[in-house]
């Protein structure tokens, strides 16, 4: 199996000795749980730990989750949450479900990890609501440009009741996946290298005429077609090259994405457009769900609770104390480090973005897939009622908005 060195202060060799003893999953859950560097003494130690605790007696379900391109080590740059979920979720049922995690790409990427979980080749994935969109199309119902203005109003919409209505419960009956956690942040136009030496981006029309990657959303080309961004599909995993090499001008991404994936050297500036979302979320088989009955049900459920509560207060400050993701920048972040400009839109900029975009300023642009949104929901106007339902939300910083049980009313 393909591991990569991303624990700190451990060779690959001493790694691989490890896993060998405890697994590949017990040694990845025990790493995640150091914030750096750590001895192989320490890893062992708690490696043995682990397993001891998550093998003390059989399981009843072995659940595979196929995580992208995630380890130990990106996950404390962009926080996702899953080993937690994991953790959480073994701990939760007493080892009566134990977690298989497979992340490095290994099992599946940005683009596959949804299909593969269709297929029952995993049995629960975690990758980008936007990349996953090729595979499960109505996950671009959170792709609408400019419905959410924050990420406040993104986990605001997470924690609603509304999210089951208008997100899960379509996505559900749709595609046979349970929308279970997601972390939350805003796309941006991410320039590449050819940038280094121009203007810090302050306007919409700076941007104008730029080609740009885009995801597997349908409705972000929507987006970036109106905004004359040139949106090119090109693989997440080949995004970097093409910034490195200047095939394309920049990739609309967001800030953590490109801390995680070390694609901060060849990032020149970071344009906060915040023109649609950018979700990595976790899902699971709904009938892998179905079948593990009503306590082991509850017991995922509240996992997948109390990881989006991590997740919210994680990545925040991860945003700012570990990536960089502000103006000021701190010195020791990811991008102060690689030289990685904030160019942060005025309020009347990111406005005319919205006006020239927008289904509220150009509806009909939106109509089509609106209308193909709408018809897989019941008929419901998805757009209208997300956009309505975040503007109930009183708080300005994400780290403020109240945690809910989205599945009681």
């Amino acid at each position: 199996m393909k591991v990569q060195n991303n624990i700190k202060g451990i060779s690959r060799r001493d790694l691989f000795k490890i896993a060998g003893r405890y697994g590949l999953s017990s040694t990845l859950l025990a790493a995640g749980t150091f914030g750096g560097a750590m001895s192989v003494a320490n890893l062992a130690k708690a490696a043995e730990s682990t397993y001891e605790k998550r093998f003390a007696k059989e399981a009843k379900f072995t659940l595979k989750f196929g995580a992208a391109g995630f380890n130990q080590q990106n996950l404390l740059i962009e926080r996702a949450g899953v080993l937690e979920f994991a953790r959480d979720l073994e701990s939760r049922t007493d080892g009566e479900i134990r977690v298989e995690f497979i992340g490095n790409n290994q099992i599946c990427n940005q683009l596959s990890c949804v299909e593969k979980t269709q297929q029952g080749i995993v049995d629960m994935y975690a990758a980008s609501t936007q990349n996953s969109a090729g595979g499960a199309p109505y996950l671009n119902v959170l792709d609408y440009a400019y419905m959410f203005r924050t990420r406040a109003d993104q986990y605001y919409f997470m924690y609603s009741p509304e999210s089951q209505r208008i997100l899960r419960e379509p996505f559900e009956k749709r595609h046979g996946l349970k929308f279970l956690f997601t972390h939350a942040e805003l796309r941006g136009i991410q320039l590449g290298l050819k940038w280094q030496d121009a203007e810090t981006v302050t306007s919409v029309e700076q941007l104008a005429g730029t080609k740009n990657r885009v995801t597997g959303t349908q409705l972000g080309r929507i987006a970036m077609n109106a905004l004359n961004l040139n949106p090119v599909p090109i693989a997440w995993e080949e995004t970097l090259d093409g910034l490195k090499t200047g095939l394309i001008d920049g990739a609309e991404t967001w800030a953590s994405a490109v801390a995680y994936a070390n694609m901060s050297p060849v990032v020149s500036q970071c344009v906060d457009l915040r023109f649609f979302c950018g979700t990595e979320h976790t899902a699971m088989s709904a009938s892998v769900f179905d079948s593990l009955g009503g306590e082991l049900q509850d017991a995922v459920m509240e996992a997948a609770y109390l990881t989006q509560v991590h997740v919210q207060a994680a990545n925040e400050a991860a945003l700012v104390n570990t990536v960089g993701f502000s103006d000021p920048q701190l010195p020791d972040t990811i991008f102060a480090q690689n030289n990685v400009r904030m160019a942060t839109l005025s309020d009347a900029e990111r406005k005319k973005a919205e006006e020239m975009c927008s289904p509220e300023f150009q509806p009909q642009l939106w109509e089509q897939w609106r209308e193909r949104i709408n018809g897989w929901a019941g008929g419901i106007d998805t757009y209208q009622d997300i956009y309505n339902e975040v503007r109930n939300n009183p708080h300005a910083l994400a780290e403020n908005v109240e945690p809910r049980r989205w599945w009681k009313a």
